[in-house]
């Protein structure tokens, strides 16, 4: 078993404007000044099982994440707790366990009273084809409430995927409409506890020929798209940045880079601790072939299958400077 341990402890201010204690699951070849792409809690969250879509409280002290196999049959939120000093192992979130329903994409609203995931689990709005919505869950003492649905205008006979949260509440997500299978990238405003009608939003988020789980700055000032097609001789997903303008509109797409971005392009799934200091990502990446040396065997496979980067999604992370490079040189 892998131990690990908390080396630093990193400040944040909260939504009130308090300062309060913000830790970070950190393992034993885990860095903090993260100035390249890293594995985030090698052995302990990138464990070597298919991993995505991860969200931190806003008080630093839960980590939900993704699990889910190959062909995408079983998908599970899971989540670690910082309890006494120390982080829980990984369980299956309580609204989570049946095999029968797939869970994925978890985020924490900004005060972190309910955390907003995607399921097909039946609506019961009616006989419609099980389809992927946005569900909710809220804070009950130091669990969560029953899942609920939360229907239109949000929800539709499409598939809802990937809530994200700018500070008034407004939701940025992923929608596909009934029988298609190309998604565009809405935003739903947000006023006494209800969300507006559902915005369409310009071509420079809907980019390429298809595209994904959008993240939005908790300030709006940027979205990263995961997207296909926006460049010639570019295969699969790859993650793009437009900022917000000036004039209140968007730039064009920018490639992310080497850095966020793997041939062939599986990247899907991006988002910031709640501090704003590091960025989450998805990616798909294999060990080093010159650290696998001998012949073949069954030892020699097992070597490479186990742990992560053995061709299965990992998570990563890495200082979110990234972003205020990538906008000094491509923002307006």
């Amino acid at each position: 078993m892998v131990k690990f341990f908390i080396v630093t402890l990193f400040l944040f201010l909260s939504p009130e404007g308090d300062e309060k204690p913000y830790t970070l699951l950190l393992g034993p070849d885990q860095k903090t000044d993260v100035l390249e792409p890293s594995l985030f809690a090698p052995g302990f969250i990138s464990d070597g099982l298919p991993n995505r879509d991860i969200t931190i409280s806003p008080a630093g002290d839960e980590i939900y994440y993704c699990v889910y196999t190959p062909d995408h049959q079983y998908a599970a939120i899971l989540v670690t707790k910082y309890v006494n000093g120390k982080w829980t192992s990984p369980e299956t979130a309580s609204f989570s366990k049946d095999p029968g329903y797939k869970f994925i994409e978890p985020a924490f609203n900004g005060d972190g009273t309910i955390l907003y995931f995607s399921s097909n689990m039946p609506s019961g709005r009616g006989n419609e084809k099980l389809n992927n919505d946005i569900w909710a869950v809220n804070r009950e003492g130091e669990g969560w409430g029953d899942p609920y649905n939360i229907g239109p205008p949000v929800n539709t006979d499409g598939g809802e995927y990937f809530p994200s949260f700018t500070r008034d509440g407004s939701m940025y997500f992923t929608r596909n409409d009934a029988n298609e299978v190309t998604s565009y990238i809405y935003r739903s405003g947000y006023s006494e506890g209800v969300f507006h009608d559902p915005v369409i939003l310009p071509d420079e988020i809907n980019c390429g020929t298809d595209r994904y789980n959008a993240f939005v700055a908790p300030d709006e000032s940027f979205v990263v798209v995961p997207a296909e097609g926006v460049e010639k001789n570019t295969y699969g997903s790859s993650y793009y940045i437009v900022f917000k303008k000036k004039d209140g509109g968007w730039s064009s797409p920018v490639n992310m880079g080497p850095q966020f971005n793997t041939t062939p392009g599986r990247g899907w799934s991006f988002s910031m601790s709640p501090d704003l200091k590091y960025v989450f990502f998805m990616a798909t990446k294999q060990k080093d072939r010159s650290s696998f040396n001998g012949t073949l065997s069954l030892d020699y496979f097992k070597n490479i299958m186990s742990g992560p980067e053995n061709g299965f999604p990992d998570i990563y992370w890495l200082g979110s400077g990234v972003i205020d490079a990538l906008r000094e040189q491509f923002s307006d």
